[in-house]
């Protein structure tokens, strides 16, 4: 019993030292972690490259210079979206001043709230709203920094990544390297075909969003389906922001209960095609991960590192189960977090569109 105790007190111990250590070296792991990832990315494209007898550091920077066009592109986007959205901010003005003096009249008649007591409160909001935006001044400048290290990190690990891979092979046993290099190779396949297969998701929610907020009559309509969809990137929650803030947007733009019931509903029809068709056919194949560890995933990804965690839970909680699987000790928690095993056959039909994809 006292040595079932003290191994699991030090299990128990090695578990809290592991998430101190996560949470110390965040400003580091956090951007290092994002390079890792989206190098796993470009990995196929930099080997067909140097297949094509071109230099590795050529197609490193090659592959770097098409992060910055495909980022680019996607600003370029929304910039174009939100450019045409200032046209009609006078408008937007007066029908957030129209809707604010609705909202005090309303207070006052149901609630009883004197429009100074009102003033008051909107007065402390704003002291919030003014450490908030200090706050968020000094974010801004750490994430300038950090993107800068994304690419740095980006560009050397594809340049750099045979010696890394000799360095792993060094510290296991020879007799094991041939199980290490099956890890590797699956820890990096499993984490590009989860950004593929998410990027595929994302645009089709783009064009799922973009015709149902244009078909409700949408003002912007593909701004607002260019935000449910990169919000995708955020499980559960970020698609429910993106909705939330189309419905804000047309409450102020004094849209009709017809057409924020057609918002919603649009927001239905999507979760309910994305559910059942979409992650099944796109999602389902790359992360075997079940829905309960996602959550939890996601969650101590949060507290650990913020939103950067909630976007890299999934990939990195994914790479963590390949090794899992790969080590004796850590099998258990392999099975334990990986999807429920069912004997269902899958229909041709359904398996042709899977590789369509």
């Amino acid at each position: 019993m006292n040595t079932l105790s003290t191994s699991f007190i030090k299990k128990m111990l090695l578990v809290f030292l592991v998430v101190a250590g996560l949470y110390i070296a965040k400003d580091f792991l956090i951007p290092f972690a994002i390079g890792g990832v989206l190098a796993t990315l470009f990995l196929p494209f930099c080997k067909w490259m140097e297949k094509k007898n071109v230099p590795r550091i050529v197609a490193s920077f090659i592959c770097l210079f098409a992060l910055l066009l495909a980022v680019a592109g996607f600003f370029a986007l929304v910039g174009w979206q939100i450019s045409s959205l200032v046209t009609d901010i006078s408008l937007v003005k007066q029908k957030a001043v129209e809707t604010t003096a609705q909202l005090q009249q309303y207070l006052l008649a149901h609630f009883g709230i004197s429009l100074n007591e009102q003033k008051d409160m909107l007065k402390n909001q704003q002291d919030s709203i003014s450490a908030f935006l200090s706050s968020l001044a000094g974010s801004l400048s750490f994430i300038l920094t950090s993107s800068i290290l994304v690419l740095v990190y980006l560009l050397l690990l594809l340049i750099y990544r045979g010696h890394i891979k000799n360095f792993i092979l060094k510290l296991s046993v020879a007799e094991h390297n041939e199980n290490v290099e099956q890890v590797l190779l699956r820890a990096t396949n499993v984490s590009q075909q989860y950004l593929v297969g998410l990027a595929k998701m994302i645009v089709c929610l783009w064009v799922m969003y973009g015709i149902g907020f244009s078909v409700i009559g949408v003002k912007n309509a593909i701004l607002f389906a260019v935000i449910c969809g990169f919000l995708e990137i955020v499980p559960f929650i970020g698609n429910i922001t993106g909705t939330a803030i189309t419905v804000l947007v047309a409450v102020v733009n004094g849209g009709s209960f017809a057409m924020l019931g057609g918002i919603v509903l649009t927001y239905g029809i999507v979760q309910l095609i994305q559910g059942w068709v979409l992650e099944p056919l796109i999602l389902g194949p790359q992360v075997k991960i079940n829905p309960f560890f996602t959550i939890v995933a996601l969650v101590l990804g949060e507290l650990i590192w913020g939103i950067p965690g909630i976007v890299l839970a999934i990939p990195l909680t994914a790479m963590f189960k390949i090794v899992c699987d790969h080590v004796e000790a850590l099998k258990p928690y392999g099975f334990l977090i990986g999807e429920i095993e069912t004997n269902t056959t899958t229909p041709n039909f359904i398996t042709r569109i899977k590789n369509w994809f």
